[in-house]
């Protein structure tokens, strides 16, 4: 009999990570390795939120907290879903925790039985799924359709729903796609939900700040204020503020849900770094005018890596709404082999030779539930991305 947990069966390590860890081992070996791997921006955390940080280690704020956030958190949290997103909330239905995935992953924990099943569009961030199973529910695929940016019809929302569904999951802008929804679109969605009162939403919306050529982001609850008492509104500093390693997420959402996530909270990691929670109040408190000028900086980054992909033999690039990734599709280098010998069968076999023939790491698009494609992290200086898309032509060149 194995010593580790049946449940380890149901998932597997995320490939994101798996793909950043090898560029770094590769890098510290001598490889010269460009990675666009990572989700995260190469910002730095702007200053008044660093100041925060240490004013709260010198005040001696290095205590436990309440284990999902403290109130001056909470209320800067409240005071922001009405800033930008016209929701209402109470800190009473407010979560934080340690990062937007512990967010997730609490409230899916908190809800689920044997047999529910979680509606997931695809392509999707790598971990929903895995998350799902974790839980002991079933993850239900709807494949978005390339012509429409890869993103999904009111129509096939409606097929997959069943009485066992429990939880729609959504995300704009996508996370591995860039694909953003528009108010229309997003309207045709929440029509689909209004008619199936059994389906809570579980909307993740960590990209809203990245929006480009005038996309204007708007989230479920905010499109369809009938959808508020079944639907959990996530989000976290980690992208716009460039926060990704302090590690604080949140979410709004029913009281009850709030409180049963709390549960699962206090019993496994309990509060996020109480240094974190006082960074994040500044964040989401303090300037936001430097928003706008990232935004710009991963917009010409945007253009730039599009119109490079899109030159590359065998590429089609969309040009994706938001978010900082794109998601090409290489359909047409399936079925060749590389200059380097490799059989390119699979977009898992396009990036591993990519990576060991040119020393470029991107995630393959088996990932992300929909292939062939690779996910672009474009988060990463002009220099870096210019050099990594002249390599993957030279790759695509090479093909046979």
């Amino acid at each position: 009999m194995s010593f580790l947990s049946q449940t380890l069966d149901r998932v597997k390590p995320s490939p994101t990570v798996a793909v950043t860890q090898l560029a770094a081992e590769l890098k510290a070996a001598g490889r010269d390795v460009i990675g666009l791997g990572a989700g995260e921006p190469d910002f730095d955390t702007p200053d008044n939120i660093k100041a925060a940080a240490v004013a709260a280690i010198e005040a001696g704020k290095t205590k436990y907290t309440a284990p999902d956030g403290i109130i001056e958190l909470k209320e800067a949290i409240c005071a922001k879903f009405k800033r930008e997103n016209g929701l209402d909330y109470t800190p009473k239905q407010i979560s934080v925790s340690t990062g937007g995935k512990q967010v997730l992953y609490n409230a899916l924990m908190a809800t689920l039985n044997p047999g529910d099943e979680v509606i997931i569009p695809a392509p999707y961030w790598v971990s929903y799924p895995d998350m799902v199973r974790l839980g002991g529910g079933e993850p239900v695929i709807v494949e978005g359709e390339r012509q429409l940016g890869y993103k999904i019809t009111p129509e096939a929302l409606e097929a997959a729903i069943t009485p066992k569904t429990k939880w729609f999951i959504f995300n704009s802008p996508s996370n591995p796609t860039g694909a953003g929804y528009s108010r229309d679109e997003l309207k045709a969605i929440t029509e689909v939900l209004m008619r199936h009162d059994h389906v809570w939403v579980m909307s993740d919306d960590m990209y809203e700040h990245l929006a480009y050529d005038g996309f204007e982001f708007t989230t479920p609850a905010q499109i369809e204020p009938r959808l508020y008492d079944r639907t959990l509104t996530v989000n976290g500093v980690s992208k716009a503020y460039a926060m990704t390693g302090w590690r604080i997420g949140y979410a709004g959402g029913p009281e009850h849900l709030i409180a049963a996530m709390r549960k699962i909270q206090g019993q496994s990691t309990t509060n996020p770094s109480s240094i974190s929670q006082w960074a994040a109040v500044e964040a989401l408190n303090g300037p936001q005018d430097f928003l706008a000028d990232r935004a710009e900086a991963f917009l010409r980054r945007r253009n730039l890596v599009v119109e490079m992909l899109n030159a590359c033999k065998g590429i089609t690039c969309e040009t994706p709404e938001g978010a900082f990734y794109v998601y090409p599709s290489i359909a047409d280098c399936m079925n060749t082999t590389s200059a380097g010998g490799a059989k390119i069968a699979t977009d898992e076999d396009f990036c591993k030779a990519l990576l060991e023939e040119e020393g470029v790491a991107v995630v393959f698009g088996a990932a992300f539930g929909l292939s062939p494609n690779f996910r672009v992290s474009y988060a990463t200086s002009d220099e870096a991305l210019k050099e990594a898309c002249t390599r993957i032509a030279r790759f695509c060149d090479g093909l046979s």
